[in-house]
């Protein structure tokens, strides 16, 4: 590996307090899952990185979460123009190998107005902002 790109290593190791090994192990994790589902991109924190559907916009978790939510694929696909069927045909796959991930981000997201008041008592939910 060149130095300079050792070097960004270490400092994203020290960045976000892990070891070098972890940095790699990651890094390494994002590029196999990329390889194996081109059109897959991941974002977010260092501790809170997901995948999302390049061009859409949009997490996996959304997209799969999405369609749950509609009746059909047709009806998503009407309802969200950003959603296209190559999308949708992408994130159904990374799905199917990532199942347990997806469906904790969908059930972190499918929180009720009590779970969410038990949390943040100081907000208002008849608010639509």
């Amino acid at each position: 590996m060149p130095a300079r790109e050792r070097l960004r290593l270490l400092l994203d190791a020290r960045r976000t307090r892990r070891s070098k090994s972890a940095v790699v192990e990651a890094l390494t994790e994002e590029a196999a899952r990329q390889r194996r589902f081109p059109g897959i991109g991941f974002r977010g924190d260092d501790a809170d990185r997901r995948a999302w559907v390049i061009g859409t916009g949009l997490d996996v978790w959304e997209i799969i979460e999405l369609r749950q939510d509609h009746r059909s694929d047709e009806a998503l696909l009407d309802a969200h123009p950003s959603v296209d069927p190559g999308a949708l045909r992408l994130a159904r796959a990374y799905y199917a190998a990532y199942a347990d991930e997806i469906d904790a981000e969908i059930a972190a997201n499918r929180v009720s107005a009590d779970e969410l008041l038990g949390s943040y008592p100081f907000i208002d939910l008849a608010t639509n902002l």
